[in-house]
């Protein structure tokens, strides 16, 4: 948890597929936020001393009787709480009110009418005017506890939003946190800044120090190694660290032959060259591609890559210590908060197996090394700006995100180093194309697929039997929502063309125009 000195938001989550969408917003003012699962939300709030509280939405009804329920203790505390779609019926439910199945459901769209003034509304929304909202909900208030005034409604929503002012309670039955309501954000400005009296103190300069004490306090005089992946997390973890304890770390890149194109002489060159930080360049390629071997379940490959990663990292701290003499007491890894939260099953859902490539919340026992996380409290889009405060280079920190598990899951079905090589051929020319026409830093990812069909082409004056190659590229800001970027025709043929030509083994490329949705977890 961050310091103790700086306001907070305490986030309760009853598991709605947006509520680190919640957090994102909250921590967009400069306001630490931490999103804690409803069964847990009562010790959180005792720790956390929260100036706030925001009660997530959920998939549950309140009407069922097993339904998940905020503790008692943060109504009855004087703290403001906000409520989101579930998290304002089960407020409302908590305190006196009713909630009801079997009304006119609502999703998607709608257009929300203030009907009276609010704090939560001061410079956002204005009396008499309609707004445009995200709706998701299939039950609605009947009844207002005691105290509570309907400030807002919409077609199907008599109670759409609700407030009472003096015990600074709100709910709204929309979703203020998605970018499909457009005034969203303001809202919760307004709720986290003004009502909750937040002063927005949290920022990268003042995590840096604070982070940097931490790992000084967690390590003493310990060893630590620090598992690099050719990655931006990665990387930043190991700078903070390596400015927190100087030659106490040494970084370990396992090259497991599934990186792109050039990554791991760029990594190298980097952390021996820029940085002097001491570095193990680990060459394990044969060593992973023959535990994949036959192997095509994308699950397996990434349990199997994790697996892997560890009994290399165990090896090389072996070697370490019998070196130098001393033990190696801590693994350091480039851990973010959406994996901490994904990687937590809070209400039975299938969350827990999504990150299952990561060492999230412990090493096996056979280990005799403790976990070291500094980043664990951050989203993707704050650990860039760490790194551009730790002075990474911009090209570095403005990389498009690359999974641990690498090409192998940008490869379905069986892989080969063959097959491998060809993608990483098609991904390189694919990323100069998009660098050559100014695009990368507009685009969030960009990556290429080799799709595991062939298909008959004919090239020249003969027929060919080769590989498909699919091209995906997404704009997002943190990665848990995305859209498909949209190249125009004539890059997407100069692309097409450059691969066909300079990639033997593909003879069709296809353009990917999915959009990731709130609550998918990965691009790959």
């Amino acid at each position: 948890m961050t310091d103790a000195t700086h306001d907070k938001i305490l986030i309760v989550d009853f598991g709605s597929q947006v509520t680190q969408l919640i957090a994102r917003r909250v921590r967009e003012e400069r306001v630490y936020s931490e999103v804690v699962p409803f069964t847990r939300a009562a010790e959180a709030f005792r720790t956390m001393k929260p100036k706030g509280i925001i009660l997530s939405g959920s998939p549950s009804s309140v009407t069922e009787d097993a339904s998940p329920r905020a503790p008692q203790e943060i109504f009855d505390s004087g703290v403001p709480i906000l409520g989101i779609c579930y998290g304002q019926q089960t407020m409302v439910a908590q305190l006196g009110g009713q909630v009801e199945s079997g009304h006119h459901r609502e999703f998607g769209r709608a257009e929300v009418n203030v009907k009276a003034d609010s704090a939560l509304f001061d410079s956002v929304w204005q009396m008499n005017e309609a707004y445009p909202v995200w709706m998701s909900h299939g039950d609605r208030v009947t009844r207002l506890p005691e105290g509570f005034a309907v400030v807002a409604i919409s077609q199907n929503a008599p109670f759409a939003v609700i407030a009472n002012e003096e015990r600074r309670f709100y709910g709204v039955q929309f979703h203020p946190e998605v970018v499909h309501t457009p005034h969203g954000a303001g809202l919760i400005r307004n709720f986290v800044r003004n009502i909750a009296g937040c002063t927005g103190d949290w920022t990268m300069a003042t995590f840096r120090e604070e982070a940097t004490a931490r790992i000084r306090e967690q390590v003493g005089t310990g060893r630590v190694i620090c598992g690099l992946s050719g990655g931006v997390d990665s990387a930043v973890a190991a700078v903070l660290i390596h400015e927190a304890i100087g030659d106490q770390l040494t970084c370990v890149f396992v090259d497991h032959g599934l990186l792109r194109m050039g990554e791991a002489e760029q990594v190298v060159q980097m952390f021996r060259d820029s940085y002097n930080i001491p570095l193990v360049h680990v060459e394990a390629e044969k060593l992973f591609l023959d535990a994949l071997h036959g192997v095509s379940d994308p699950e397996i490959k990434r349990k199997t890559i994790g697996k892997l990663f560890i009994d290399v990292f165990d090896e090389e701290a072996k070697k370490i210590a019998a070196r130098d003499g001393k033990p190696v007491d801590f693994l350091a890894q480039g851990t973010l908060y959406p994996d901490v939260i994904e990687s937590v099953s809070f209400t039975g859902g299938p969350s827990v197996t999504i990150k299952s490539h990561h060492n999230v919340g412990g090493l096996p026992d056979r280990m005799k090394m403790k976990l070291v996380e500094p980043l664990r409290e951050l989203f993707k889009d704050e650990v860039r700006d760490l790194g551009r405060e730790l002075g990474l280079p911009e090209a570095f920190v403005g990389r498009h995100p690359f999974p641990g598990p690498g090409l192998a899951i940008r490869c379905p079905g069986e892989i080969t180093s063959e097959k491998l090589e060809i993608l990483r051929h098609a991904d390189a020319v694919y990323l100069d194309e998009i660098r050559r026409a100014g695009l990368y830093d507009d685009i969030w990812q960009a990556f290429a697929v080799l799709l595991p069909v062939r298909t008959v082409g004919v090239m020249g004056d003969g027929r060919t039997y080769e590989h498909v190659c699919a091209l995906r590229a997404v704009t997002s800001v943190d990665g848990m929502t995305a859209d498909f970027y949209p190249f125009d025709m004539g890059f997407l043929g100069r692309v097409a063309t450059r691969i066909i030509n300079e990639v033997k083994g593909i003879n069709r490329v296809t353009y990917d125009i999915t959009s990731k949705p709130p609550g998918t977890i990965e691009w790959e």
